[in-house]
């Protein structure tokens, strides 16, 4: 990431306070349930959409007991919400790009909250494919410096072996990148080889980024992702904005 640690920022978002760690329990809550639904029952062994939310859990360091009941809930619940996934994508201040990911029971509200989020802090949602085009689809994994012994030449082996695209060291982490649908394999790989994830995700990673240095920029690109982190139907927020 141009400039700045994936590890610093997944570190800061670990950290944060309970009603913020509530919120994201919350929403991978939502995941689990989706993941129950979609991929075909509560057994992560046969479910690896399931398995993959779980490890993603464990990684924000959801306790053991909620990510337990999240499953039981969404395998016995025959009445629970039925989410429907649902993307936007926009632009922030000096044509930052922005792709929101929401699971949501009500596409209207979902939208116009999105919307306001934009709106808020002066940038506009466009029409599908308008920027995500300037991302690229990848499996990453993060392992971090500090809780790591091997020799970064063996990971990245193991990493190559287990089906990765690319390996790169950083200050204070390893990044490891997948292809999409090869993703659940190489995270069980490093998973069975004992390698401790400080996140391992599909996300989206832009090909660019954009430097904002006006006052009134970082203001308002600030406070689009804070109103759209707010909200529970937002599950994710790629954007190409080098913080």
């Amino acid at each position: 990431m141009s400039g700045h640690s994936k590890f610093a920022n997944i570190k800061h978002k670990k950290e944060k306070n309970d009603a913020a760690k509530g919120k994201i329990f919350t929403k991978i809550g939502r995941e689990i349930a989706v993941a129950v639904k979609e991929g075909g029952g509560a057994d992560p062994n046969n479910n690896s959409r399931l398995r993959d939310v779980i490890a993603k859990a464990k990684a924000n360091n959801m306790p053991n007991d909620n990510i337990e009941r999240s499953i039981k809930k969404a395998a016995g619940d025959a009445n629970a919400a039925n989410y429907e996934r649902v993307t936007y994508e926009g632009y922030g201040p000096s044509g930052t790009a922005i792709i929101v990911e929401a699971l949501t029971d009500n596409k209207n509200r979902t939208a116009s909250n999105v919307r306001n989020a934009f709106t808020k802090g002066s940038g506009n949602v466009g029409t599908p494919g308008c920027v995500s085009f300037m991302f690229d689809k990848k499996g990453q994994i993060v392992v971090a410096k500090e809780d790591f012994e091997m020799d970064a030449d063996e990971l990245m082996m193991l990493a190559l072996d287990a089906g990765a695209d690319d390996f790169a060291e950083e200050e204070d982490s390893f990044e490891i990148l997948t292809d999409p649908e090869a993703f659940s394999d190489v995270r069980l790989k490093l998973e069975e080889a004992g390698i401790p994830m400080a996140a391992a995700e599909v996300t989206m990673i832009p090909q660019t980024y954009v430097e904002l240095t006006d006052e009134t920029d970082l203001k308002n690109i600030q406070k689009t992702l804070d109103l759209l982190e707010e909200d529970d139907d937002v599950q994710e927020v790629y954007h190409n904005w080098d913080e």
